[in-house]
């Protein structure tokens, strides 16, 4: 099975919507965000591991406890991905720390500074 075959992004869209339905749901963990996101997950085409991309709305302390918290719970998420999903072998889930979209926040304002910075004249001057 190939990366990128057909199998494999619907084996990675089902593994990341059951893991996103887990952790809003099933798990009790204080240090795990409420607001925390599956943002991605790439399951590798011979199913051994599993790598998870979590998004958590707040700063660097709570995206670390986030990830302290959900690496504590692997073993418990890895056993109801087992019971949840048909799957030859369950992934070893490994959990990093998406900061794309903070990135893309950041240059946002990045780009609106420079644009307040823009005179009046400067725009005219394009126009023509």
């Amino acid at each position: 099975m190939r990366k990128n075959s057909i199998k494999n992004t619907r084996i990675n869209a089902e593994v990341q919507k059951e893991l996103a339905n887990l952790i809003r749901s099933e798990i009790k963990d204080p240090r795990i965000a409420p607001m925390t996101c599956v943002t991605d997950v790439e399951v590798a085409p011979d199913l051994k591991t599993c790598k998870v991309w979590i998004s958590t709305l707040g700063d660097d302390e709570a995206r670390e406890a986030t990830l302290k918290g959900l690496k504590n719970a692997e073993g418990f998420l890895r056993h109801e991905l087992a019971s949840n999903l048909n799957l030859r072998n369950t992934p070893e889930l490994k959990f990093y720390a998406d900061t794309s979209i903070e990135y893309g926040m950041n240059m946002n304002r990045l780009i609106d500074e420079v644009n307040a910075h823009k005179g009046p004249d400067e725009d005219r001057e394009k126009d023509q």
